[in-house]
């Protein structure tokens, strides 16, 4: 069975790292998302990043809530919870973007 009080005390202990690996990855995770979606990539490879990023967002906000939990309310805490939330929404925004754009016409080159 999961412990839960030691999974927070865990990410309370290493929050320095916890922190150096969730943001980054995160955020490169997010940009590819976007990238993918804009070149229009396949549908599936694009919904294989977002479920990655929403697995990284995820763990971060029970990252952030574990400090809620302890009592830490400080503004880090409410930037972090903010920046998984909003990669969470702009990944799943990146899903219904990607379907618009595919029924839409190529721009085309013509010069």
């Amino acid at each position: 069975m999961i412990d839960f009080n030691a999974l927070a005390d865990f990410s309370r202990t290493n929050c320095i790292g916890v922190c150096a690996f969730l943001v980054p990855a995160n955020l490169i995770a997010t940009l590819l998302t976007i990238i993918f979606t804009f070149l229009r990539r396949p549908i599936y490879q694009v919904q294989v990043l977002v479920g990655a990023t929403s697995i990284f967002a995820v763990v971060m906000i029970l990252h952030v809530y574990s400090w809620f939990m302890a009592g830490v309310v400080m503004a880090p805490t409410y930037i972090l919870l903010s920046l998984a939330l909003t990669c969470l929404v702009i990944n799943f925004g990146a899903i219904f973007i990607h379907r618009r754009l595919l029924n839409s016409p190529r721009l085309s080159s013509n010069l």
